[in-house]
């Protein structure tokens, strides 16, 4: 089904070939990694001086300006705020402020449609697009009308994915958006790329989701694409509609990978044609032989249907295996729950819903820029006509990704057949992604069609007795397993002859009058006088310090999980009601992995509050020393007799965080709670890293060994820290001070801390104490 190839891989024409293979050949690979898409693409949006091709040794960074951006309501009023504090005036390029992620789950009065006249004043003012509420979801207006062949597109939600359509997309934290609005570029170090291969097609009831989880099942756990480009390409592209190919594209995050982007034909001119833009159209294709710094080959006819079973799209299986081996698969995953969740975890039981050998589920969601697609209902209707979801606990709820696609499911009868089968439809609307809407009961098991099922995603909470359990499957296989009120059924155990299956109408009609009636579109007319709306739930950043000479910092949590993710270090769902209020959202932060981090974080936050206001202060001075005397700190105290050179702060240790989300705000929780750094043997994205950076955070590497030594409670003291940045030293030297238990002595040994690949910008930042301040202080000089 998938080949991986971990050697440089050339493609010429239908041929693949080894390095050795090519140069055989009389092809040279070094000059081949030029005629890759994503070279062509990468060097066109270039603006630094780098002139070799991604992958390519010692290859210098990227500086790259975007044509477009696209944000939405939990991300641009933090994005807007952070670059009218730095200097904002106008928009420079089209940036979309879509409002799909808040618009239905207003907790806190009214904190949404506040945020929601804030972007639209905003737009005014700035000259930007205002989407509103319920009309697309991010990506599909993107798709719908933004997407041109060899663009490049960056948005503040990490499914940023528009590589079917021609465009390399990259989803980032908002500060990177910041710099884009500000005329300056993201920086990246030349990513390598790496070929993906397909041929075949896929057979009756294998949807796009399949395809992808077969993908991520086959390369995340390894790393194959981390931080890489995955290029498309093949004679099974041909066989895929756009639909399709977006579907797949889209759940390219989940890989690890930075960015994607496909081979272009007919069929997106097609595409493009019937949304009103043929011009944007470009025939893309590698320019003669291409190499590879891998290979993916994928034969779509072999890829079966799939579920990502809880809690990470990369725990895949065959639906057919799963259904015979239920009782073996599931007991793993339910001793995963207990590993993370320890007594939440007692009562969880996906063992129980195997009845007469098969496992029922209590919920199907089919939902957003990954499953609610045109194509993707239009089946699945199909494959409900005429029959019930039943009136038991199983419920099923189908949200279109936009409203002219929901027009089009209306004029094609779709969404007739899916009401008549008892399911529900709703509004365009990222609710079900992110934990807002259609949370599952307490130990349910619900199947998605959506782009994560991380834990507790899905909107439980563990510290309150909840949790339940997302598992990922296609549309298709959702809807076949509707049509059993809820018994686990793969799409592909239809008879796809019959003619209700065969014979689905998929093609779709455009209706623009829907964007052009509702959305503005301020691009290139903007309104300076207009004035921004604020709602009483919208607050200005809080001050933050530059760097200090020396720190001081708490380990407030220690998580050892394989892999943390963005949403476990700031819930979404719910508490997204308060992402325009950073003071309010920090309450919120680690709340279902580690209920007691706020509190450990604050006690520091105080005593730094304490060290500003009286760095005299006798009583911290006695602390200090005392926390220093294992490091020989405590004479330089001694010596100054105060603290003003000193930082008082907090710290996490994670194996791997930053998995999942865009959301800067898994950052800069910490940072407005007095939070310095974070501690990693590996961080899991780029994007999360670069959101520590940005937010003045550390991001130090340590050795996996040092995750078994590290309690909380215990200290890191980091002497000359601020020398050591400005000096760009790789490698630190500080102190693990582990404080006696039965007031004793505290014990200290000096570890070594790493900080890896920082720009001179990126430096800068963190010495300047956050984004904001950095550009405040370009803006004075």
């Amino acid at each position: 089904m998938i080949q991986l190839f971990e050697h440089a891989t050339v493609i010429d024409g239908a041929h693949i070939l080894t390095a050795d293979q090519a140069t055989a050949r009389g092809i040279d690979p070094a000059a081949a990694r030029r005629n890759t898409l994503a070279h062509a693409i990468l060097a066109a949006h270039n603006k630094g001086s780098d002139t070799q091709a991604p992958g390519s040794a010692d290859a210098p960074g990227l500086r790259l300006r975007f044509d477009a951006l696209a944000s939405h309501d939990i991300t641009y009023v933090g994005i807007i705020q952070t670059a009218r504090a730095s200097g904002l005036t106008e928009f420079p390029v089209p940036y979309a402020l879509t409002n799909c992620h808040n618009s239905l789950c207003a907790v806190g009065g009214t904190i949404n449609e506040d945020d929601h006249l804030f972007g639209l004043a905003a737009a005014q003012k700035y000259g930007g697009i205002f989407v509103p509420p319920h009309l697309a979801v991010i990506h599909q207006y993107v798709r719908e009308m933004m997407a041109a062949c060899g663009g490049m597109i960056l948005g503040s939600d990490s499914h940023t994915r528009y590589g079917a359509l021609g465009v390399m997309g990259i989803g980032e934290g908002g500060p990177e958006l910041v710099k884009q609005l500000l005329g300056k570029t993201y920086d990246v170090p030349a990513p390598e790329v790496v070929g993906v291969w397909l041929e075949g097609t896929p057979a009756p009831g294998v949807g796009p989701q399949d395809v992808a989880l077969a993908i991520i099942g086959a390369v995340f756990k390894n790393g194959f694409v981390k931080n890489k480009v995955m290029e498309f390409m093949g004679p099974g592209v041909a066989n895929l509609s756009v639909e399709y190919r977006c579907g797949i594209d889209v759940m390219t995050t989940e890989t690890a990978c930075l960015s994607s982007i496909w081979q272009t034909d007919e069929k997106v001119r097609d595409y493009l044609a019937l949304h009103q833009r043929e011009k944007d159209y470009k025939r893309l294709a590698p320019q003669g032989p291409a190499c590879y710094d891998g290979l993916i080959r994928v034969d779509l006819s072999a890829v079966q249907a799939m579920i990502a079973l809880p809690f990470h799209p990369s725990n895949v299986w065959p639906i057919a295996e799963l259904n015979r081996h239920a009782e073996e698969i599931l007991k793993s995953v339910e001793e995963e729950a207990r590993k993370q969740f320890g007594d939440a975890a007692a009562r969880f039981k996906l063992t129980d819903k195997i009845r007469d050998g098969r496992l029922h589920a209590d919920q199907g969601i089919i939902a957003g820029c990954a499953g609610g697609s045109f194509e993707n209902i239009s089946l699945a209707a199909a494959i409900l006509d005429g029959k019930s979801v039943g009136n038991m606990a199983f419920s099923l709820s189908v949200y279109p990704a936009s409203e002219p696609q929901a027009l089009a499911l209306l004029h094609n009868s779709s969404a007739a057949r899916l009401m008549a089968a008892g399911a529900i439809l709703k509004n365009a609307f990222c609710g079900p992604c992110f934990g807002a809407g259609d949370t599952p009961a307490h130990g349910a098991l619900s199947l998605r069609h959506a782009t994560r099922n991380f834990p507790n995603r899905e909107g439980s909470k563990p510290a309150n007795g909840q949790l339940a359990a997302v598992a990922l499957m296609d549309a298709r296989s959702i809807a076949a397993t509707a049509a059993n009120g809820g018994r686990l059924t793969a799409a592909t155990e239809l008879d796809w002859t019959e003619a209700g299956l065969r014979d689905v109408d998929l093609r779709y009609h455009f209706t623009p009058i829907i964007y052009e009636r509702r959305v503005y579109n301020g691009f290139g007319a903007a309104r300076p006088e207009t004035p921004l709306i604020f709602g009483p739930n919208i607050a200005d950043w809080p001050a933050m310090s530059p760097l200090p000479e020396h720190l001081i910092l708490q380990i407030a949590s220690v998580i050892t999980d394989p892999v943390t993710t963005t949403d476990e270090l700031i819930p979404s769902g719910e508490t997204s009601s308060l992402r325009s209020n950073p003071v309010k959202l920090a309450e919120f932060t680690l709340s279902r992995k580690d209920p007691g981090y706020v509190a450990r974080a604050k006690a520091m936050q105080a005593l730094e509050q304490t060290r500003r206001a009286n760095p005299a202060d006798p009583g911290l001075l006695a602390r200090v020393r005392a926390i220093c005397a294992p490091c020989g700190m405590d004479e330089y105290i001694d010596g100054h007799a105060a603290l003003a050179d000193f930082g008082l702060g907090s710290t996490i240790f994670a194996l791997r965080p930053g998995d999942g989300s865009a959301r800067e705000q898994a950052a800069s929780c910490q940072k407005v709670l007095g939070g310095w750094a974070n501690l990693a043997v590996e961080y899991a994205t780029k994007r999360y890293r670069s959101n520590l950076i940005n937010w003045g955070m550390l991001p130090f590497v340590v050795d996996a060994e040092l995750a078994g030594q590290l309690r909380v409670g215990d200290y890191l003291v980091i002497p000359r820290i601020r020398q050591a940045v400005s000096q760009a030293r790789p490698n630190i030297l500080a102190w693990l001070v582990h404080e006696s238990e039965e007031g004793g002595q505290s014990r200290g040994e000096q570890i070594a801390l790493t900080l890896r690949e920082l720009t001179d910008d990126e430096r800068q930042i963190i010495l300047d104490g956050c984004l904001i301040n950095f550009y405040n202080r370009e803006q004075k000089r």
